[in-house]
């Protein structure tokens, strides 16, 4: 059985403040995009070891036993009698890239399980085991866009439609450490609780003088050309460019009757439109 996980944007990033937990508190919006992964899961007859882990694309520098994907089988094994599985994975969407394709994987490789073993595990159950796996996890599970606060976990889905524009998506192949990127953030920057679920109501010419990202002040400073990619995508006409998550992935919104054939960027970016 397979399935093709899709990555998302974070249209406005706030950091609310400092958990007890030592988690951050922040408000988002999640939005998938058509950039995609493969996932396949597989019985594994006559098999003397549980879960067999494969990959091809984009490298996945993680051991088997720390990737997402097989914590997800195992995070079920223990509630329910699984056998023992093939997985591959065809990896497309960066890593460490603010678009969230390990997690993606991991919520698909949960679906998969679900579907192909009739496990009927409920959608709220099923958000609940993915939270364990990376607080944006169970966005993966609903898909759609969501306004995200808490630690990313707590969803509303919210009535935003980008169909109407086409969103260059950029990644310059540079790994930003999300730990470090926290690390960085200063407290007396925080954003005030709220604010982001107004201004996601504007019109979006409006977006550009009130959506921000929290994390780009500090990621920019260690990272010039993560800025330049932002500063290069307003001047080729982007309606709104943010980073995505921590970083490093810039995104653009352009009007559908927009000419973007023209913008170039190195041969060795990550460089779609969708």
């Amino acid at each position: 059985m397979v399935s093709f996980p899709n990555a998302k944007i974070n249209i406005g990033l706030n950091i609310i403040g400092k958990r007890a937990d030592g988690f951050h508190n922040l408000e988002t919006i999640f939005y998938p995009v058509a950039i995609k992964d493969a996932v396949e899961i597989v019985e594994n007859k006559n098999a003397f070891t549980d879960i067999v882990f494969s990959s091809t694309g984009n490298i996945v520098d993680v051991q088997d036993d720390d990737n997402l994907c097989v914590k997800a089988v195992h995070l079920l094994k223990k509630d329910f009698e699984l056998p023992p599985l093939k997985i591959h994975l065809h990896k497309n969407i960066p890593m460490g890239a603010g678009m969230g394709g390990g997690s993606a994987d991991a919520s698909a490789i949960l679906l998969l399980l679900n579907k192909k073993f009739q496990l009927n595990i409920s959608t709220e159950k099923l958000i609940e085991y993915a939270l364990l796996l990376g607080s944006d996890c169970p966005f993966f599970i609903i898909n759609k866009p969501c306004f995200a606060s808490g630690r990313g976990e707590v969803l509303q889905q919210i009535n935003i439609n980008l169909s109407a524009y086409k969103i260059m998506i950029v990644h310059p192949c540079i790994h930003v450490n999300t730990g470090e990127a926290f690390a960085q953030l200063n407290a007396n920057n925080f954003s005030p609780a709220g604010e982001l679920a107004e201004q996601i109501k504007m019109d979006i010419s409006q977006w550009k003088h009130n959506i921000k990202n929290d994390f780009e002040d500090s990621v920019f400073k260690k990272h010039v050309t993560i800025k330049e990619i932002k500063e290069k995508l307003y001047n080729e006409g982007a309606i709104y460019s943010a980073m995505s998550g921590s970083g490093s992935t810039v995104f653009g919104i352009f009007s559908l009757d927009a000419d973007t054939t023209n913008i170039k960027f190195p041969s060795h970016y990550f460089c779609q439109m969708v």
